[in-house]
């Protein structure tokens, strides 16, 4: 089996879910690669669209809610989007890359490349399998206007949702959101405590802002700091280099403070934690609930984030608030109260399966076999 897994880098959640596929695959001794396919067409032109994305989250967020709900009104009225033909144009690069690296199928957790194997069907490009992974709690706009072979589904729930906008029944699967093998570990609290030099009975705190280290961190903080005696408190900035130095120049007094910026042992730093702050992400959520850990979601992205949060308070998976300081009032509810923070992780254990990247392949093994068995 050779597998191809397309991405982009406009967050960190699609890369994740595209490695924890390639993971799996590579654990059953088959070939798969993650490829940022914007690079296909220069290095530049990556940079440009990943950098844009970046900037515009972190700087002008609610720009990004206002494209994203246009987006919504644009997937409504026009057969085709701007985004379907801008991704339309990569269609020659993939073409060429294929015909000379011939894979049996290719995985995108990112509508992008989704967008553009759609334009080649249409213009008759060979392919192999195609199979697209939504990685929000939602049906983002344009996933209507492509034309994979399946869609991976993040829950049940959402099916009839994706149904009404115009994604055919028979090609989606519920499989959820595919989370690397270290959130899938069997290990206790005590024993991640252990692994990272914390005290077995401390009273532990993370609070995360995604890979770009989004959110109103250093308020979280000074809120949590004033509110509780001796939890310590964890922080992660991801890629944010910018927020990791302001955030430990500003708590450098704090030894209940540690400000950690970018880590690879964020499974372990979950599982080890009382109480987890974080935006609400898709990826990032579902790797908390596939750990199991009491959550609070911190203020959303507008568009999709949005989605997520709600879907996750919904369903008991998580709580939040429309304040800081009401959202750090219910990470405390649940850091006090065991029976309130066993529910919640009773609720994520209901509704998120960690081995979601297992059944996918298997499911990609299963279809392959048939088209071939047929053949």
């Amino acid at each position: 089996m050779k597998a191809l897994i397309l991405s982009c880098n406009t967050g960190g959640g699609h890369n994740s879910a595209g490695r924890a596929v390639a993971e799996e695959f590579v654990s059953r001794g088959d070939e798969a690669y993650v490829l940022d396919y914007l690079t296909l067409a220069g290095q530049g032109v990556s940079r440009i669209v990943g950098n844009g994305y970046v900037q515009i989250v972190k700087k002008t967020p609610k720009l990004f809610g206002v494209a994203y709900h246009l987006g919504m009104l644009v997937s409504r009225l026009m057969k085709k989007s701007p985004v379907y033909y801008l991704n339309g144009r990569m269609a020659r690069y993939l073409d060429e890359y294929l015909q000379e690296n011939p894979v049996d199928v290719i995985i995108m957790p990112h509508l992008y490349p989704a967008e553009t194997i759609t334009y080649m069907k249409r213009k008759g490009m060979k392919l192999p399998l195609t199979v697209a992974i939504m990685t929000d709690y939602t049906c983002i706009p344009f996933w209507e206007e492509t034309d994979c072979d399946y869609y991976t589904v993040p829950h049940k729930r959402l099916i009839p949702s994706c149904i009404r906008r115009g994604l055919p029944k028979e090609k989606l699967l519920p499989a959820g959101i595919p989370v690397a093998a270290a959130c899938r570990k069997d290990i206790s609290k005590k024993d991640a405590r252990n692994k990272l030099g914390l005290l077995s009975d401390g009273r532990y705190i993370l609070v995360a802002g995604g890979s770009m280290g989004a959110g109103d961190l250093a308020r979280i903080v000074k809120l949590l700091l004033e509110e509780t005696k001796e939890a310590q408190i964890f922080v992660v900035c991801g890629s944010n280099r910018k927020i990791e130095t302001g955030m430990k120049k500003e708590f450098l007094k704090e030894e209940r403070v540690h400000v950690i910026g970018y880590t690879s042992q964020m499974a372990l730093y979950m599982k080890a934690c009382d109480v987890l702050f974080t935006k609400p992400g898709g990826l990032t959520s579902t790797e908390a609930a596939a750990v199991r850990v009491p959550m609070v979601h911190t203020d959303p992205i507008p568009g999709c984030e949005s989605a997520n949060r709600k879907f996750f308070v919904k369903l008991g998976m998580s709580v939040s608030a429309k304040t800081v300081k009401g959202q750090v009032k219910q990470g405390l509810c649940l850091l006090n109260d065991q029976n309130m923070a066993s529910n919640m992780m009773e609720k994520q254990k209901e509704n998120v399966d960690p081995d979601t990247a297992s059944g996918i392949c298997d499911f990609i093994y299963k279809k392959i076999q048939h088209d071939l068995s047929e053949c």
